[in-house]
């Protein structure tokens, strides 16, 4: 699968979406009741997008400064690898090389569930 050539915009993020019948390691399992019922899904985030765009810093109160030409971005909580639990109403669908893929956005996703050794010290 080669995804390297996906550019993912704004806050979305590229979900490989897992089967109902997998177990993450952390014990979390949505049985298909609730995927059905809820319509609920999960998948594993491959690409985030660069984040919510946001409008460049005035410059009327500080004219000796450069102006900022570059787009401003406030960074998505998501990261590569991170399981997202997401509204699967919210997510389309694309095909490529055969493999199924997601985009959600990031106001679609309920939970990330980052499998992290520091995050794991905290809970203990």
């Amino acid at each position: 699968m080669n995804i390297s050539k996906f550019v993912v915009v704004g806050d979305r993020v590229l979900v490989k979406p897992k089967s109902l019948e997998e177990q993450t390691k952390s014990g979390i399992y949505l049985p298909p009741g609730v995927q059905e019922k809820e319509k609920i899904q999960s998948g594993y985030i491959l690409k985030t997008g660069p984040g919510y765009a946001v409008a460049p810093p005035s410059g009327a109160d500080e004219p000796w400064k450069e102006p900022v030409t570059t787009p401003q971005y406030i960074p998505l909580q998501a990261h590569v690898g991170d399981l997202a639990i997401f509204l699967q109403s919210s997510a389309h669908e694309i095909d490529y090389d055969g493999e199924r893929f997601l985009i959600v956005p990031n106001a679609a996703i309920l939970l990330l569930v980052r499998e992290d050794d520091e995050l794991e010290y905290y809970l203990k």
